[in-house]
């Protein structure tokens, strides 16, 4: 699986940077310092990293500088407040691949981390586990949900929605991730509208008879989970 380092200081930055690789599919590290990065790199092969320039203490272009010195072949991908060309030229030059000026769409940022993977020759996507046929299969890039040979027809925010919990099969994602990542943190309207929404996603994979279900964990959030009897 390819392997993604994100080191970056600022909590509010990481959070939607980290799920955001994740659901691509890759495996997502993140530390917050420059050290730590250095000693990553040094034992656990990792295909991509994204640096923040603005880090505490040890400065990103040191980091940078650092781990070409010691090693790291694969592609580094600054970020940073800074927008001059200056910076950009010099963080080049310390040997990064690639620049991206913040504030920055997450989409850019996507695009960006496949380009860097097509230049190392490592898979633009990562492998995913091979399903089972009783299991949903989305289709990312169609956004579409299939479950066997039949397409399960939803909504913009049932896929959305469905995407998390199938990314994250069997474990619990709270309400408050899915309120985040489906209405984004400026949502101000009630959270009834999530239950709204399992509601009629749970109907509909019942009337397109999914083995998998959707199962409400009191006061924390939702898993998608198996048929019973697997």
């Amino acid at each position: 699986m390819t392997r993604v380092l994100v080191v970056e200081d600022e909590e509010d930055i990481a959070f939607p940077l980290v799920r955001t690789l994740e659901r691509e599919g890759y495996e997502v590290i993140r530390v917050d310092s420059g050290e730590v990065a250095l000693d990553f790199i040094d034992g656990h092969e990792t295909d991509v990293m994204i640096l923040d320039l603005g880090l505490p203490g040890m400065d990103g272009l040191e980091v940078c500088q650092k781990a070409r010195a010691q090693g790291y072949a694969g592609a580094i991908l600054i970020v940073t407040a800074r927008a001059g060309e200056l910076d950009r030229v010099v963080g080049l030059d310390y040997g990064a691949d690639d620049y991206l000026s913040k504030p920055f769409g997450l989409a850019e940022l996507q695009a960006r981390v496949r380009a860097l993977l097509r230049r190392t020759g490592q898979p633009a996507v990562a492998s995913q586990p091979e399903r089972r046929p009783d299991q949903l299969q989305i289709d990312q890039a169609a956004r579409r949900v299939f479950y066997g040979d039949a397409e399960v027809m939803l909504t913009g925010k049932e896929y959305d929605v469905l995407d998390i919990l199938v990314a994250q099969r069997g474990k619990v994602v709270s309400r408050d991730r899915l309120m985040a990542d489906v209405w984004d943190e400026n949502w101000y309207g009630s959270t009834k509208t999530l239950d709204v929404t399992i509601g009629r996603l749970r109907a509909k994979l019942e009337g397109s008879e999914v083995a998998e279900r959707i199962v409400a964990v009191r006061g924390v959030g939702f898993r998608l989970e198996g048929p019973p009897d697997a």
